[in-house]
C-alpha cells in the first residue's frame, strides 16, 4: 500500500506566489519588448514626416519677412499672429480652389467608389472570362506614375495633337477637353484610368472573404446575380467602401499633379486653380513662405475636420444598422 503525500500547502509567507508571478512578469516584459520594437519604427515616421513638418508649418504661419525703411533696409523675420491666416482666408482665389475642391470630391468620389465596386463585382460573379487578365489590365495604368499619366493626357486633349480629337473632327464633334466646362471632367478622368483599378482589387480582396456560405444561401432562397451582388455582397464589404472613400477623399483634397500639368496648355486653370496650386505659388513664385505655411494649415484642419466627420457618420449609420437589426 501506498502512501500519497498531501499537496504542498501554501501560506502567505510562503515563497511559492513568487515562482508562480515571475514567469507571468517574465512574459509581459517580452511583450512590450515585442511592441515597442514593432511600434518604434511607426512613431519614428510619425514624429519625423508628419509632427516635424506641421510643427514647421505652423511655426512658420505666425512669422513674415518684413524690410524697414521702405524696403532699402535688411530684410528680417517679425512676428505676424494670424494675419497670414486672415489674408488666406479673404483671399478670393483660395476660397475658389476650394470650391473647386470641392465640387471634384462630389463628383468624383461616388463615380470612383461605384465604378470601382461594380467592377469588383463584376469579376467576382464569375461572368467576366480570362479573370487574372481582366484584373492586370485594370490594374496596369495605376503602375503609371501620376506625372507620366497626366502627359499622356495631355497629348490626348491637345487639339492638333490629339488623334482621339482628329477623329472626331472627322465625324463632325467638336469637343474641346479643355475648355471652361470640361477641364474638370477630363482633370476626373485622369484620375479616374489612373486609380480605378487600385480600387477595385481591394474591393475585390474584400469579397474573396465573403463566405460561400452566404452567397449559396442567398441563391437557394431566390436571389439572383443582381440582387445577390446588391443585397449580400455588398453590405458585407461596407468597411472597404468605408476605407476606399476616405482614402480617395483625402487623396482628392491635395489635388495638384493634374491640374499643374494641365495648366500649361489652357487658361482655364490658373496658377492658383486648388489649394495645393496655390500653397505652391505662394511659396515658390511669390515667395511668401508665411502665406503657404498658413495655407497649408488651412488645408490640413479641413482634410482632418471632413475625415473626422465622415468617420464619425459612417459610425453612426453602422451603429444604426445593428439597432435595426
Amino acid at each position: 500500500m501506498t502512501a500519497t503525500a498531501p499537496p504542498p500547502v501554501t501560506t502567505r509567507g510562503s515563497t511559492a506566489a513568487p515562482h508562480v508571478r515571475r514567469p507571468r512578469k517574465a512574459a509581459r516584459r517580452r511583450e512590450l519588448g515585442a511592441c515597442t520594437v514593432l511600434m518604434t519604427p511607426f512613431f519614428v515616421l510619425l514624429v519625423a514626416v508628419f509632427l516635424i513638418p506641421v510643427g514647421t508649418a505652423v511655426w512658420l504661419s505666425f512669422f513674415s519677412a518684413d524690410q524697414p525703411g521702405l524696403g532699402f533696409g535688411p530684410e528680417r523675420t517679425v512676428f505676424s499672429g494670424l494675419r497670414s491666416y486672415a489674408a488666406v482666408l479673404s483671399d478670393p482665389t483660395f476660397l475658389s480652389g476650394l470650391g473647386v475642391v470641392a465640387l471634384y470630391c462630389a463628383v468624383y468620389i461616388p463615380v470612383m467608389v461605384l465604378a470601382s465596386l461594380a467592377l469588383a463585382l463584376l469579376l467576382d460573379s464569375g461572368v467576366v472570362r480570362l479573370r487574372a487578365w481582366a484584373q492586370l489590365a485594370l490594374f496596369l495604368p495605376h503602375a503609371v506614375p501620376g506625372i507620366i499619366a497626366a502627359i499622356i493626357w495631355l497629348y490626348l486633349y491637345t487639339p492638333g495633337l490629339s488623334p482621339v480629337i482628329e477623329v472626331l473632327g472627322k465625324a463632325d464633334i467638336t469637343v474641346d477637353f479643355l475648355g471652361v466646362h470640361t477641364v474638370l471632367p477630363s482633370i476626373m478622368n485622369i484620375a479616374l484610368w489612373s486609380n480605378l483599378g487600385y480600387n477595385m482589387v481591394i474591393f475585390y480582396a474584400a469579397l474573396q472573404a465573403v463566405p460561400r456560405e452566404t452567397i449559396e444561401a442567398a441563391v437557394v432562397d431566390g436571389a439572383g446575380p443582381v440582387r445577390t451582388a446588391l443585397r449580400v455582397k455588398t453590405p458585407l464589404v461596407r468597411p472597404a467602401i468605408v476605407m476606399v472613400g476616405m482614402f480617395t477623399l483625402i487623396w482628392s483634397l491635395q489635388l495638384f499633379t493634374e491640374p499643374m500639368l494641365l495648366g500649361q496648355s489652357t487658361p482655364m486653370i490658373n496658377s492658383r486653380f486648388s489649394p495645393s496650386m496655390y500653397i505652391y505659388d505662394a511659396a515658390f513664385t511669390r515667395n511668401n513662405y508665411s502665406l503657404a505655411a498658413a495655407a497649408s494649415v488651412v488645408l490640413l484642419v479641413c482634410t482632418i475636420a471632413v475625415s473626422y466627420g465622415v468617420t464619425r457618420w459612417t459610425s453612426r449609420l453602422n451603429s444604426a444598422q445593428e439597432d435595426a437589426r
